[in-house]
């Protein structure tokens, strides 16, 4: 489940409501194997409430393992694997093409897994959740718990919630679907001690009937068995709520460091971002070791690595502890939109890291003015007076 505070607005995909009978269940849902030992994925809304769960075939499960409040679980199903699914190194990006699986309606449609393709609408939830990506694959309730994957076949997010149709405010919102990030699933696994693959960075892009002959072996359906629930209570367990904010704590332990800022490194880019979301997308993503917060342009910069820290006024950084005494502090000073006009002997096009590194290992440069946009990198011998200018990033020394 996602929280409190809009509970008529999403609708938990899970826990497909069947009626009451003998050994019958009383909802289904999907999950995904994790690895070759039958570990599988699903959605702690799909079967915390279950008195037993079996699988696929009639398979058995044992060892359920829940994080109610990110709402992730994982369970051993006694079936040998006929696949795994394997997570993507990096987060998902805006607007890439992916496909969910899953078995929708399992009382009404077929038995067969289904899968819809789509795209990442939003790489943020409802309140801007930055553990939640935007998705529009067609979803209906069973589809809870299964996998979301890109082109490759590699794991980007669980499919979790849909959009009511009476939150569009008139409108009849289309396809306005959600999924936990995978890198959140990374953190539950590992702090488990539960071994997942990642997925190889090289593999070629599938057409979508190739890509369901690679996932679809991994995908299982769940059946949950079970006290069936009176009408009211089935309505609270059909509803998807979402959180109420609560104060930043780190998953992981880190150091704090205002006004300065993180050389190179990104990964990806949270733009409209507060610096307390900022602080928690960093801390669940398990691929991020550092972030740089833009205050001025609200700008996050999520970093797989810290090598270097240097002063900034506008910035605010944020290193995990095991690479934190690692970090050398450069004496550079950096100033974000602005710009040093003048001095310039050399022009070279770079990335921000090159720019800086440039300019520190050469004696003659003073300075330096750094042009997103163009990746352009204008190296000084004198430093100049500071205009402001949207864009650029200068350094002194």
């Amino acid at each position: 489940m996602i929280g409190r505070r809009t509970s008529t607005l999403l609708i938990a995909l899970g826990m497909l409501i069947a009626p009451a009978a003998a050994e019958e269940p009383i909802g289904t849902g999907t999950a995904f194997l994790i690895n070759s030992e039958g570990w599988a994925v699903t959605n702690a809304h799909v079967v915390k409430d279950c008195t037993r769960v079996t699988a696929t075939g009639g398979s058995t499960t044992s060892d359920v393992k829940m994080d109610v409040r990110n709402d992730l679980a994982v369970l051993r199903i006694s079936a040998v694997p006929a696949g795994v699914v394997r997570l993507r190194h990096a987060g998902a990006r805006l607007g890439e093409d992916i496909a969910a699986f899953g078995y929708p309606l399992g009382s009404v449609l077929s038995s067969s897994v289904k899968v819809t393709t789509g795209n990442v609408n939003s790489l943020m939830g409802l309140g801007d959740d930055t553990r939640y990506l935007q998705i529009s694959t067609p979803i209906q309730p069973g589809n809870s718990g299964g996998p979301v994957v890109d082109r490759r076949g590699a794991l980007v997010g669980i499919t979790t919630a849909t959009l009511k149709p009476e939150a569009g405010g008139g409108a009849l919102p289309q396809n306005v679907n959600f999924a936990l990030r995978a890198t959140l699933l990374q953190t539950f696994l590992e702090s488990r001690g539960i071994k997942f693959e990642y997925a190889p960075e090289d593999a070629a892009e599938l057409h979508t009937a190739d890509l369901a002959d690679k996932v679809q072996p991994a995908v299982v359906q769940l059946f949950c068995y079970g006290t069936n629930p009176e009408p009211a209570q089935t309505e609270v367990a059909a509803v998807t709520r979402v959180p109420a904010p609560e104060p930043y704590r780190p998953m992981r332990p880190f150091s704090i460091l205002d006004n300065h800022d993180v050389v190179g490194f990104d990964y990806a880019t949270l733009r409209n971002v507060s610096q307390q979301q900022c602080q928690r997308a960093c801390s669940e993503d398990g691929q991020c070791n550092a972030v740089t917060y833009n205050k001025r342009e609200r700008f996050c910069f999520l970093k797989d690595d810290a090598k270097i820290l240097v002063k900034n006024s506008d910035a605010f950084a944020m290193v995990v502890d095991p690479l934190s005494s690692q970090v050398k502090f450069s004496s550079f000073i950096i100033g974000s939109g602005k710009d040093m006009p003048g001095g310039d002997y050399r022009r070279l096009k770079t990335n921000f890291l090159g720019c800086y590194l440039e300019c520190e290992v050469n004696n003659i440069c003073r300075a330096f003015s750094y042009v997103r946009k163009k990746r352009e990198c204008w190296l000084k011998h004198s430093i100049g007076p500071v205009s402001v200018k949207p864009g650029v990033d200068s350094g002194m020394k």
